[in-house]
């Protein structure tokens, strides 16, 4: 375990360096309203590709996929993969179907709105910010969890310190902060991933020593058939896939991105990423099973950080967690914010440019609260993205099919949604 203090001063360092580099990177770059919210046709095919992959692995990589590696093993953790990639590999297709339908847009709920009319949009708005504040608390939490594992911080203060930070830099900057931080961050989170793993393996006396534990003790966890993992891989397919589809960050990036061949180039290679991550990840899991040290699934990973690797890894494992977080926090809150202010701007359509934006930076500020004191309750992140992923799965389908049927109507979708919001 990293003294307290240590974590307290990484914690705020890492926090700092990135409140400055967003600060300092977008700094006279806002130009407008547009500015703030899309950054539109401005991300060609690498900025696309870091900001996806940033946006799209937060903090829960650490804590779901090695839990879920614990109990449902490793056929789980490719549905897991898979299920995770697939949202990213669909926009390659719709993205471009609704920059051609709405080439001025910003979001899902504008779409909705033409398509389907005022209720399915306040239906569809309501799934969205219910999911996204949803992943906003379970980052915070699975942060504040790890933190106070590692280092002995309780949970309100990682909390408090990570949110305020990351609210401060996307408050100003908007999405160019998002998308400037995003890069950087990028060019840490896999480096730092896979030195994190080698060093846990080496702990562990190499990869075959680490899982001969597991075959013995828990040897289903590493088959194929293992029936709860084929069923819960399946299950996770699904709502993850439904889920992502309505994170207003993809959104954003469909219009961020500089043409339509950035965006399925990026949307394609980040799908593609982010499927080995959750394996890596989710195999310490497995692992930390073996070796006998998972007292609370839900931190799996960190506790065999803490117990088998030495100081020096599990400080990078430590900076990971934080940038990882931060990468997907902002990301977030700016897309809860854009959702709102978007659609403020329809309804009144007499405010400036800089009083939405003025609007825009309240909402993000205001968000951080009630996320704060969620994360302080320290429920499982795993838990906390189930009960949003019910939630998209019973509109994913009908909100998406308008895209490619003339037929279906405001009624249809509504009735769908609901009737499979209360199925499930």
């Amino acid at each position: 375990m990293i003294d307290s203090w240590v974590a307290i001063i990484i914690t705020v360092v890492t926090a700092t360096f990135f409140l400055v580099t967003g600060v300092l990177g977008v700094r006279r770059r806002i130009k407008g309203i547009e500015d703030f919210l899309v950054a539109r046709n401005s991300a060609g095919l690498t900025v696309s590709t870091a900001t996806l992959v940033a946006s799209v692995i937060g903090a829960w990589v650490l804590l779901s996929p090695a839990e879920t590696g614990t109990w449902a093993g490793l056929v789980a953790l490719i549905g897991y993969g898979i299920g995770q990639a697939a949202p990213l590999l669909a926009f390659v297709f719709v993205g471009p179907r609704i920059r051609l339908m709405m080439p001025a847009g910003h979001s899902l709920t504008e779409y909705v709105w033409h398509r389907y009319g005022r209720v399915m949009y306040g239906f569809s708005l309501v799934v969205m910010i219910f999911y996204m504040f949803v992943f906003m608390s379970a980052e915070l939490t699975g942060i504040s969890q790890a933190v106070r594992l590692l280092g002995d911080i309780p949970l309100w203060l990682t909390a408090m310190i990570v949110g305020i930070l990351t609210v401060a830099y996307t408050a100003y900057g908007g999405i160019r902060a998002s998308i400037f931080t995003d890069t950087i961050q990028f060019s840490f989170i896999l480096p730092l991933l896979v030195i994190s793993f080698i060093a846990a393996v080496m702990a562990l006396g190499g990869f075959g020593p680490a899982l001969a534990p597991v075959r013995e003790e828990a040897s289903q966890l590493l088959s194929f058939t293992h029936k709860p993992g084929i069923e819960f891989g399946f299950t996770l397919i699904i709502a993850v896939f439904a889920a992502n589809m309505f994170h207003q960050g993809f959104w954003q990036r469909v219009y961020t991105s500089k043409d339509d061949h950035s965006l399925r180039r990026g949307f394609g290679i980040a799908g593609i990423i982010v499927i080995p991550v959750i394996l890596l990840s989710g195999l310490l899991g497995v692992m930390a099973v073996g070796h006998g040290v998972v007292t609370d699934p839900s931190v799996a990973l960190f506790s065999l950080v803490s117990t088998a690797m030495p100081m020096w890894a599990i400080l990078v494992v430590l900076i990971l967690a934080l940038v990882l977080v931060m990468s997907s926090l902002d990301t977030l809150l700016n897309g809860i914010a854009s959702i709102i202010t978007s659609d403020l701007a329809r309804f009144k359509p007499n405010l400036g440019g800089m009083q939405l934006i003025q609007s825009s930076r309240f909402i993000t500020i205001v968000l951080i609260v009630p996320a704060i004191l969620i994360a302080s309750q320290g429920t499982s992140v795993l838990y906390l993205f189930l009960i949003a992923d019910l939630v998209c799965s019973a509109a994913v389908f009908p909100v998406l099919w308008g895209l490619y049927s003339s037929r279906f109507n405001g009624s249809g979708a509504l009735v769908s949604s609901l009737s499979g919001l209360i199925g499930g």
